[in-house]
């Protein structure tokens, strides 16, 4: 037994320099993400606060059932994947673009700006750009509505059309998010062995040519690496942005509600935590069955890009 123990202790005085740099953030996930496991057992109670989680009566699974049988499941589920699917494919297909399209510029001086003009809006609040929003779509006020009055067109109630709004939305979240990814993409390409392009160069490869037989090959990596962790949120909305968007308007929850929406709105406005933690513990076993898919997939396909 002291035999095991010993090379074990060795290598923890070994490193213990980098140990210690890793404290901090092994502290914040037992604090923050496994402490709060027992509220789990909020899911299957009716919870109150006068009993306390493990005093409230235990319900079994019908918070569940309430949420199935109210459609509510369905349609948040419906929301958050619908998003989020649109958000990865798009986004990656823009963020490749505009990195491929900035590689291409000679001019150091026009790349270093247009890098800094897209990568702005990445640190802008979704408070502001909710306000934003709400300053050109409102109704009395708003600049849209104001300039339709002005050349004889009739004002728009955009804040009472849910059919509109995935398009307000995706597009939001494309101008604050996209730079931010294509410059990632962007430095994966200034990656690239420079003599492979220069090879290309001489062999009197167009650019067409190189991009799609030297570039888009060697984003491959970034690009799975990447992929993977979106797969691993696809169940998670941006509540910062559809919240500051859409507020608590019940007019356009039908195709704006997400989980996170939903479950913010259930606990401050009808106390109700038994519901929201069930949506929540739904969430997250959905959304760790799909990254042990994907890396299942990717492992199937290429081991050398999963994850584990």
């Amino acid at each position: 037994m002291a035999g095991t123990k010993k090379p074990f202790l060795k290598k923890v005085k070994d490193n213990r320099t980098l140990l210690l740099m890793c404290l901090p953030a092994v502290v914040f996930f037992i604090v923050f993400n496994y402490c709060p496991l027992p509220g789990v057992y909020i899911a299957f109670t009716n919870y109150n606060f006068r009993d306390g989680i493990f005093g409230s009566p235990f319900v079994g699974l019908k918070n569940f059932e309430f949420l199935i049988q109210s459609g509510e499941l369905w349609k948040l589920t419906r929301n958050t994947l619908l998003y989020n699917v649109v958000f990865i494919v798009l986004g990656n297909v823009v963020q490749i673009t505009l990195a491929v399209m900035l590689n291409e510029v000679r001019n150091k001086y026009f790349k270093k700006v247009s890098q800094t003009i897209m990568f702005l809006p990445y640190f802008i609040s979704v408070v502001l750009i909710g306000a934003i929003a709400f300053n050109i779509l409102n109704y009395d006020t708003g600049a849209l509505n104001t300039l339709l009055r002005e050349t004889g067109g009739d004002p728009l109630k955009i804040y009472s059309m849910a059919g509109i709004w995935p398009f307000i939305i995706i597009f939001c979240q494309m101008w604050q998010q996209t730079g931010y990814g294509s410059v990632v993409y962007f430095a994966a390409i200034c990656g690239i062995d420079s003599g492979m392009m220069e090879a290309a160069e001489v062999d009197g490869a167009t650019s067409w040519q190189r991009i799609r037989y030297i570039i888009l090959p060697s984003l491959k990596p970034t690009f799975i690496i990447l992929l993977l962790f979106a797969l691993g949120g696809i169940m998670k909305g941006n509540f910062g942005l559809f919240w500051n968007m859409v507020g608590n308007n019940s007019q356009l929850f039908q195709t704006t509600d997400i989980i996170e929406t939903f479950v913010y709105r259930t606990m401050t406005t009808q106390n109700n935590f038994s519901t929201s933690s069930a949506v929540g513990l739904y969430q997250s076993i959905f959304g760790f069955a799909l990254v042990m898919f994907s890396n299942w997939l990717v492992k199937r396909i290429d081991p050398d890009y999963a994850l584990f």
